[in-house]
């Protein structure tokens, strides 16, 4: 065993002053896990009440003030706003004169790279642009998760190694991502993460209203083994009446959904359909079941067809 003294993280050189712009779900959780590595949060901006109160829980006693004023105060800034928000706020900061050369700015965004920072950088900032792959309640419970998390890093060919160190020092592992590359990135993620909240809200939703007690209970040993399976597999894991072609199931399923919950139905199609494209493409549906699951999917669409879980063809092979 070593019993040799480690050093304390905040004796360590390079150590940096840390402000962050927005404090919504994602900045003071990433200036909490800065802050673990031994760098120094000194200054916040907060608008809401809520984003106030969630910058006194993650970084108690770091002063709220207004982002020209955190940039003064700070070595490495995070500019944690919306995506939206962000090309004008950069825009804002170097027109008024807040940025500084050699001053480390860093965004969070998915969406941009690092030329969304162009303005900063003919201040002399050094851009980066680190998205965290990982979804964020802004608790304490995010920098744990943050142990292992993907960050799709942007940032010119000289800053690299900076940008990776930062992330491994936030416990994340850095994943290069070209600027071209990130709108498509971050639609990536968003229909992985973003669109899986609602189709799992709805299917809650769905289950209390077939009389389950506890939904949650329910789906998550199978939520839980499909992802596995899907992270594993691909699209061999898929499963269920589309990849079997159970055209009858599909057609029940849209007609108990337009009577339960219509709001629904657009989205079961669209997914049944892309699920029906990619199991036939693999070799999971056959192509002779496939034709009546997509006369269903269509009819479904269009709001035609029987309601009483036949094709309308009554013909064999239409139940498990």
């Amino acid at each position: 065993m070593n019993t040799t003294p480690q050093p304390d993280p905040r004796d360590r050189p390079a150590r940096l002053a840390v402000g962050v712009v927005g404090a919504g779900r994602v900045g003071p959780v990433l200036a909490a896990s800065l802050q673990l590595a031994g760098h120094r949060p000194v200054a916040v901006s907060a608008v809401s009440d809520a984003s106030r109160r969630r910058a006194e829980q993650m970084l108690p006693g770091v002063p709220v003030v207004p982002p020209a004023e955190v940039l003064e105060r700070s070595e490495l800034v995070l500019l944690t706003v919306p995506d939206d928000a962000l090309p004008d706020l950069v825009s804002g900061l170097a027109d008024t004169g807040a940025v500084r050369p050699g001053q480390l700015l860093v965004h969070t965004s998915g969406r941009y790279g690092a030329k969304v920072l162009d303005p900063a950088l003919r201040a002399g900032a050094l851009p980066l642009a680190l998205h965290p792959a990982m979804t964020f309640t802004g608790t304490p419970v995010d920098v744990q998760r943050l142990a292992g998390c993907s960050f799709g890093v942007t940032a010119p060919e000289e800053l690299r190694l900076a940008a990776e160190a930062l992330v491994i020092e936030m416990g994340g592992e850095p994943e290069w991502i070209a600027e071209e590359n990130r709108p498509l990135y971050h639609a990536a993620l968003a229909l992985g993460a973003n669109h899986l909240v609602t189709l799992v809200a709805q299917s809650l939703e769905l289950l209390r209203t077939a009389g389950v007690g506890a939904p949650d209970r329910m789906l998550g040993p199978l939520l839980g083994a499909a992802l596995d399976n899907a992270l594993r597999s691909g699209d061999a894991a898929l499963t269920g009446p589309v990849a079997r072609g159970d055209a009858g199931t599909v057609r029940a399923h849209v007609a108990e959904l337009r009577r339960h919950a219509p709001q629904t139905v657009a989205g079961y199609l669209a997914m049944a359909r892309a699920t029906a494209d990619r199991a036939l493409a693999h070799g999971l549906l056959k192509p002779e079941l496939a034709e009546d699951l997509l006369g269903v999917l269509a009819d479904g669409a269009t709001g035609t067809g029987g309601t009483d879980g036949t094709t309308g063809t009554g013909g064999p092979g239409e139940t498990r």
